[in-house]
């Protein structure tokens, strides 16, 4: 049950236009400190992992891991997602509860 909460939320901060998607556009995120909290698929490249939760370490942005790149895209409605950055306190506070 718990997955589905979380994805219901990501879908509700995806309508609101308070998430982005994509591995470039959500490092710009990250280093513009407009990043609240990153969402990464489990099942992304190695490459990919590292460049993103190093990003997340050096600009202190927390990020939680999801089962895989389906959930996430499923989610917000697009084809499969390996990242997603979370723009907005209220949602990655809460998306934080439901993924502890």
């Amino acid at each position: 049950m718990r997955d589905n909460q979380w994805m219901s939320l990501l879908g509700l901060a995806n309508r609101a236009r308070k998430i982005i998607s994509g591995e470039e556009l959500t490092v710009k995120q990250i280093q513009s400190g407009k990043a609240r909290l990153i969402l990464l698929s489990a099942d992304a490249s190695a490459n990919t992992t590292k460049k993103i939760t190093d990003k997340c370490n050096s600009y202190e942005v927390p990020f939680k891991m999801v089962e895989n790149r389906h959930l996430l895209g499923q989610a917000i409605g697009k084809e499969a997602r390996v990242v997603v950055a979370v723009l907005d306190d209220g949602f990655a506070k809460k998306m934080v509860t439901l993924l502890d």
